[in-house]
């Protein structure tokens, strides 16, 4: 089952009493476990009918026995497992034995990063419950993200506005919410929210700089990289974040690069390479001072300081960063 299967379920009331959610996005994970929470058990009762364990703190027959405890003053009981990947095979062996047939006043729930289906316990448990895959969305599926989480808090998003939001935040869905939130709050009673909005409020934060320094290494303007690079270090950004989010406007050069060199509309180009008409005439610019061969250098260096970061080498990340700004816009001069 995904993720927008789950919610379609629950909201028609369809609830199991047995769920595993895995995956690599824990914000999806986080949230499905809430709503399934607020459904099922009321805040009043929640000292008596929710119980939370974690996978490599607990035992097997542990959580067995509080899932096949009564609820108290409710209709049902909720038992969630953190960190399941951690339990141990007698735990999962006593846990199989019990989802065969699960108390139908309890609501077990399982949260972890993978399934092994080869297990008794996840062959038990599919026959009975849910398996609940929580995937991160791939960049295309960002701008739907948003337009849903728009709808929830009672506003339209313009296109242009998403595709900047994630432009300024990144990937990352729980960031992505916390600042559409925040442009939610800004525009009020107005039902749409624009580009110039995001601008305004997401602006104030330190992802405005990532967005300046990525334009920065595309124009090939290593003063202006800099000095965005110097000012995102000292708010404590990741470099490996901020490496993803180079290496993500850097593809976006080559894709729009590689449709210039074939004669591609502008207008064809925005649709294939994913990029809004807003943006478009930007991005074209900045490819226009790649060639193949340098852009094919430019991953290179990205590369190497991926390498570089995540071996824990001699020199300090603030170094490793700011030699790939001057490699980038360096190459070829």
């Amino acid at each position: 089952m995904k993720i927008d299967e789950f919610n379609k379920a629950v909201s028609r009331g369809d609830i199991s009493p047995l769920y595993y959610f895995h995956g690599d996005e824990p914000y999806l994970m986080e949230r499905a476990v809430k709503r399934l929470t607020d459904l099922v058990v009321p805040p009043d009762f929640r000292d008596f009918n929710l119980d939370v364990f974690y996978g490599n703190e607990c035992k097997g027959d542990e959580i067995a026995s509080v899932a096949q405890t009564l609820p108290m003053f409710a209709d049902r009981r909720m038992v969630i497992v953190k960190r399941s990947g951690d339990l141990s095979a007698a735990a999962l062996e006593i846990l199989a034995a019990c989802a065969v047939d699960p108390p139908p006043t309890t609501c077990l729930v399982f949260v972890g990063e993978k399934v092994d289906q080869r297990k008794k316990f996840f062959q038990e448990l599919k026959k009975k419950g849910e398996l609940v895959e929580c995937k991160r969305p791939y960049e295309n599926q960002l701008g739907a993200f948003i337009r849903e989480e728009a709808k929830s808090l009672g506003k339209r998003i313009e296109p242009a506005a998403a595709e900047m939001l994630v432009y300024l935040v990144g990937s990352n869905l729980g960031e992505l919410t916390t600042q559409l939130e925040k442009v939610a709050l800004y525009v009020g009673q107005r039902e749409a929210i624009t580009i110039g909005d995001v601008r305004g409020i997401v602006s104030d934060t330190k992802v405005e700089s990532v967005f300046d320094l990525a334009n920065a290494m595309g124009e090939r303007d290593p003063a202006k990289a800099l000095r965005s690079l110097a000012t995102i270090l000292r708010d404590g950004e990741a470099p490996l974040m901020l490496l993803a989010m180079i290496a993500r406007h850097f593809r976006q050069l080559w894709r729009v690069r590689d449709l210039m060199a074939q004669k591609v509309a502008q207008q064809d180009i925005s649709r294939l390479a994913g990029i809004n008409p807003y943006f478009l005439k930007g991005v074209m610019a900045q490819a226009r001072n790649f060639g193949t061969h340098e852009l094919k250098r430019v991953f290179e260096s990205l590369y190497a300081a991926d390498l570089e970061l995540k071996g824990g080498g001699s020199r300090r990340p603030a170094l490793i960063m700011e030699r790939l700004v001057m490699d980038v816009c360096g190459i070829s001069r």
